[in-house]
């Protein structure tokens, strides 16, 4: 298709949720309050990790980088999506494709941190005389360098093919944010590039992870069950079970967006699903790590006294 002749997209409307006044105020409330939420929640676990030497371990650093991974996620989404529901329903193509690109590199580095914390509990767990050794300090910086490094990675291929493309109407994104499939969906020129890129990060950031993180279960799960005191298979469960809770809801969420697109479901079904991994997520996972956990718990009662 010729697209010398065609004006190009220099913005983008993004659909959002509702053009009725009095719905798109209570929307804005509740998102408000999540987005504060999980601003607050994660902010006190990266502080409270930092400040008590007791949680200076691998399991409450992998936790720390989730909480930043958490605070960037809902930063990048939430703040846009409260200025759609004031009417502000334009973003530029320069803050579309920087949405695309924080977005995909929070995503991808979350799903590759799962991995890694699984392989630490997987340690903790089946190997724990070894573990100080296996998980040392030097161990837990790599992996969650390799982390942050192999997802910014990603995430720059594919916003550099993104702004390959070339978008010359309509420029009505049905979705709340920038992200890859709706993105496609609007492109005038081939998407197959983009397309390949997709199902080879799919199976490298979903499935591949997904089977390392099953995997890696399956062995906690069955070093558990050895456990002859059932005192002690509910210490060595509790170490574990908040972060597969995580991991569960996080990955349903993410293989309905990214690995079928396609199956048939509504966009407004999309809309909630995204809003389960980019703000639902991020204020709950203070929450489901923190509240069963003693050591956070006594951590947040040195922070603040008159905590009971």
């Amino acid at each position: 298709m010729a697209v010398s002749n065609q004006t190009l997209v220099t913005e983008f409307i993004l659909q959002g949720f509702s053009e009725t006044p009095p719905l798109q105020l209570a929307l804005f409330c509740i998102f408000f309050f999540l987005y504060i939420m999980a601003l607050t929640g994660n902010a006190l676990i990266v502080v409270a990790i930092g400040l008590d030497s007791g949680l200076h371990t691998p399991m409450y650093f992998f936790l720390a980088n989730l909480a930043i991974l958490d605070i960037g996620c809902t930063t990048t989404v939430l703040p846009k999506l409260l200025e759609n529901l004031a009417n502000k329903k334009s973003i530029s193509y320069a803050g579309c494709m920087t949405q695309l690109y924080f977005l995909d590199w929070f995503l991808g580095s979350e799903l590759l941190l799962f991995t890694a914390m699984a392989y630490d509990r997987y340690v903790a767990i089946c190997h724990p005389l070894h573990y100080t050794t296996m998980m040392s300090r030097m161990v837990s910086i790599l992996l969650a360098g390799s982390v942050w490094a192999v997802s910014a990675i990603n995430s720059s291929v594919h916003t550099g093919l993104m702004i390959q493309l070339t978008f010359c109407g309509p420029n009505q994104i049905k979705h709340f944010l920038c992200e890859i499939p709706s993105l496609l969906l609007l492109s005038c020129t081939s998407i197959y590039l983009n397309h390949i890129m997709a199902v080879i990060a799919d199976i490298y950031l979903g499935v591949i992870n997904f089977m390392l993180t099953v995997v890696s279960y399956g062995f906690i799960i069955s070093s558990i069950l050895k456990i002859r005191t059932t005192e002690g298979k509910k210490k060595a469960f509790s170490t574990c079970s908040s972060h597969l809770i995580v991991v569960t809801i996080y990955y349903t969420t993410i293989i309905y967006t990214y690995i079928l697109p396609g199956s048939g479901t509504s966009m407004d079904n999309g809309k909630v699903v995204a809003l389960l991994y980019t703000t639902i997520s991020p204020a709950l996972n203070p929450l489901i790590y923190t509240l069963r956990n003693k050591d956070f718990i006594t951590a947040l009662k040195k922070m603040f006294p008159f905590i009971k």
